[in-house]
C-alpha cells in the first residue's frame, strides 16, 4: 500500500513520539514535536521532528575511508563486510563470514557452544529492504541505537534488533540460546562501529556457466584445521536464489553411488542428483583438501566449473575461533 506524505509523516512523528516518551528529558522532546506542528512545509517540520530526536551520528567519512584500505579492496570472490560489534559477551568466538557484490547481504556470526550472536547488513538499494525506516516506524516496540530509531522483536532466549546504520545500510543484531536476549541484542548493537574485515577464502570462482553470476564468498570453521570456503553463484534476475555452489574443505563428500570422471586432470566424482539433492562433482585437491561444484546443471558445466576453479596460495582463515 502507498502511504501519502502527510500518512508517512504522521507514522514517523507517532513513532517518534512513542520514543520520546521513554527518553530521559521526555518533557523537552515533546516541546520540539509540538513546534514543528506549526504549519510549515512538510519536508521542514518533518526535519525539525528528526532533529529534535534523533542524534547524528558522525563518522560516515571515516567508515568509507576504513572501507577502502589497499588491503581490504573488494575483489573477486573477496568480499568485504563493513561492520563489527567492539563488545560481545565472553566466551564467543568468529566463526562465519559471507558477502558477496551488489545486494547481497553481509553476514558475521559469533558462537558459544549452542548460543550464538549473528550481525547481519542489508542494503536499502534491495527491493526487500528499500522500505525499512517505515516499518520500522510502524513497530511499537522500539529502541534507539546510535541516535537511530531500531525495532526489537522476540523475548527470553531469542531477540532479533534491526535498525538503519545510515541511508544505505539496513543492520540487524541477532541473538539465538543466550537469556535475556533482548538486553544482549541491545547492548551488541550499541557497540557496532564502521569496522571492515576482509572475506578470503582459498577458491575463487573461474569461468560461469551463461546466465549465472558471482552471488557470495563465505569462509566458516571453528578454527584454520576445520575451516572451509563456499561460493555460490545465482541468476542475476533472481540473485537472492543460489543455483550453483563449489565448496573447498578438509572433509571429502560420502555419498552412496559415485562415478569416476576427469576433473581438473586427475580422477574425480560425479554423484547424479537423488533424494531431493544437486547432481555434483568432486575431487581431491593437491593440498589434500577437497573441492566440490553442486547445482541443478548438466554434468559437463559442473566438470567445466570445477576445472576453472582458481584456488588462494594464501586464504585468510587466522579469526576463526577468535574474538576478532
Amino acid at each position: 500500500m502507498t502511504r501519502t506524505e502527510s500518512e508517512t509523516e504522521t507514522l514517523i512523528r507517532e513513532s517518534l513520539d512513542r520514543l520520546a516518551t521513554r527518553a530521559p528529558d521526555g518533557r523537552a522532546v515533546h516541546e520540539a514535536l509540538a513546534r514543528a506542528g506549526r504549519p510549515r512545509r512538510p519536508s521542514t517540520r518533518l526535519a525539525l521532528v528528526a532533529a529534535a530526536v534523533v542524534v547524528l551520528v558522525l563518522g560516515a567519512v571515516a567508515g568509507t575511508q576504513l572501507l577502502t584500505r589497499p588491503d581490504l579492496e573488494p575483489a573477486a570472490s573477496r568480499p568485504v563486510l563493513g561492520y563489527g560489534p567492539e563488545w560481545l559477551p565472553g566466551g564467543f568466538t568468529e566463526q562465519f563470514r559471507e558477502g558477496g557484490p551488489g545486494t547481497t547481504p553481509q553476514v558475521r556470526r559469533w558462537v558459544a557452544g549452542p548460543a550464538s550472536i549473528t550481525l547481519t547488513a542489508y542494503s536499502t538499494a534491495d527491493p526487500e529492504w528499500s522500505q525499512a525506516a517505515l516499518k520500522i516506524a510502524a513497530i511499537k516496540d522500539q529502541v534507539v541505537v546510535h541516535g537511530r530509531v531500531g525495532m526489537v522483536t522476540g523475548s527470553g532466549v531469542a531477540a532479533e534488533l534491526t535498525w538503519l546504520a545510515d541511508d544505505t545500510h539496513v543492520l540487524r543484531a541477532s541473538i539465538a540460546g543466550l537469556p535475556d536476549a533482548r538486553a544482549v541484542a541491545q547492548r551488541v548493537a550499541d557497540a557496532v562501529a564502521a569496522d571492515p574485515v576482509g572475506v578470503r577464502g582459498e577458491v575463487r570462482f573461474g569461468p560461469l556457466p551463461p546466465g549465472l553470476a558471482e552471488r557470495s564468498a563465505a569462509v566458516q570453521g571453528t578454527g584454520v584445521g576445520t575451516a572451509s570456503t563456499e561460493l555460490t553463484a545465482a541468476d542475476p534476475a533472481r540473485p537472492s536464489v543460489p543455483l550453483l555452489r563449489v565448496l573447498a574443505g578438509p572433509n571429502p563428500p560420502t555419498p552412496k553411488v559415485a562415478v569416476s570422471v576427469t576433473v581438473r586432470g586427475g580422477e574425480g566424482f560425479f554423484v547424479a542428483p537423488a533424494d531431493g539433492k544437486d547432481p555434483m562433482v568432486f575431487v581431491r585437491l593437491p593440498s589434500g583438501r577437497w573441492l566440490r561444484v553442486s547445482g541443478a546443471r548438466p554434468q559437463a558445466e559442473l566438470v567445466a566449473v570445477a576445472n576453472g576453479v582458481q584456488l588462494d596460495p594464501a586464504p585468510d582463515y587466522r579469526w576463526l575461533g577468535t574474538t576478532s
